[in-house]
């Protein structure tokens, strides 16, 4: 099981859409679970819960998957944390 962390300056809105494309092109995977500040997707490579708590002009997003760090699913995940950025204008990464 691995955890993930990340400030970024998004909405909510754009991290749980920009996490949901990525999740479900790269991973594979569908959504299966959603709460106030949380969604989570499943399929055949795990499962992955995204969390985002606000915090004044920026967000803590906090990423759990039920795999070890050298699985598949945890490559996308950390791609995925690179797309954030931490400040306006901020390029992705790869």
């Amino acid at each position: 099981m691995s955890d993930y962390e990340r400030t970024t300056v998004l909405s909510t809105r754009e991290i749980f859409a920009v996490a949901d494309e990525i999740l479900t092109t790269r991973g594979e995977l569908a959504a299966s679970g959603e709460g106030h500040h949380s969604r989570t997707w499943s399929g055949g490579e795990g499962t992955v819960n995204v969390e985002v708590h606000r915090h004044g002009p920026s967000a803590i997003v906090t990423i759990r998957t039920d795999r070890l760090r050298t699985s598949k699913i945890d490559g996308v995940v950390r791609h995925l944390m690179n797309q954030l950025p931490y400040q306006p204008g901020d390029p992705p990464r790869e």
